[in-house]
């Protein structure tokens, strides 16, 4: 039953070009997982999620890997050391509440429109930006584009279109040196991830090749930020006993 959440989850979160870290967080908060095995695991769905999502945008040149470039170079270390970093339950409990939270007001904010006239990312933005995800990332396990996309699209930076396409890659790069660095601080994923996996990677297939053909966007953003807010809620609770 959890496998099909994980697919419904990779599903939803492809079809608005995301791979799910936040939302898999908040399944597993609801199914009581250890939180030395939360981060590891989310990481790893992360990356097999967003694969197929990074080789179907690169495959169709829409990958501006020039333009990615400064945010990864920024965010790969500061990734690592907040891989690197174990934190306590409350603590991990609490940040991670505060990013599951926030990342559901995100989700809340209305969708961006095509005609937002958009232009070069300043490269103190980019790498300011990419240094910030990168260690909420590694410290919590989610891979970013959460937080990515919408300030891609509030500053300008990039259409709606262009940010999908550079969210995935910049998911996928994070969230594998972030798995590195939690597994050298002896962290490992659930036994179960290999079956959570194919549930990942088979709703992000279908998410990414629907995209919102049969879905709303709107739909989507609701029902998924309504799952990150009662999960970060609980995770606050579980922080303050």
């Amino acid at each position: 039953m959890l496998t099909i959440f994980f697919a419904v989850v990779s599903l939803l979160y492809a079809t608005v070009g995301q791979a799910g870290g936040t939302a898999f967080l908040a399944l597993m908060t609801f199914a009581s997982f250890p939180s030395t095995q939360m981060r590891p695991t989310a990481l790893l769905l992360n990356i097999v999620a967003a694969t197929y999502s990074t080789w179907l945008f690169n495959r169709g040149g829409c990958i501006d890997w020039k333009r990615l470039k400064p945010f990864l170079t920024a965010s790969v270390p500061t990734t690592l050391i907040g891989a690197f970093t174990i934190l306590p339950p409350h603590l991990y409990d609490a940040i991670t509440a505060v990013v599951l939270l926030f990342a559901a007001a995100i989700l809340l904010i209305g969708r961006a429109k095509e005609s937002i006239p958009h232009g070069a990312t300043p490269l103190w933005g980019a790498i300011t930006t990419g240094a910030g995800i990168g260690l909420v990332s590694g410290l919590t396990g989610v891979g970013g584009g959460v937080f990515l996309a919408p300030i891609l699209i509030a500053m300008r930076w990039a259409s709606p279109k262009e940010t999908a396409a550079l969210s995935a890659p910049f998911i996928w790069v994070n969230s594998a040196v972030g798995l590195i660095g939690a597994i050298y601080a002896g962290q490992l994923p659930s036994p179960q991830t290999w079956l959570y996996a194919l549930g990942a990677v088979a709703g992000a297939m279908i998410g990414t090749t629907l995209g919102l053909r049969w879905l709303s966007e709107t739909t989507t953003r609701y029902v998924l930020a309504a799952v990150l807010g009662a999960a970060g809620i609980q995770l606050m609770v579980f922080a303050t006993r």
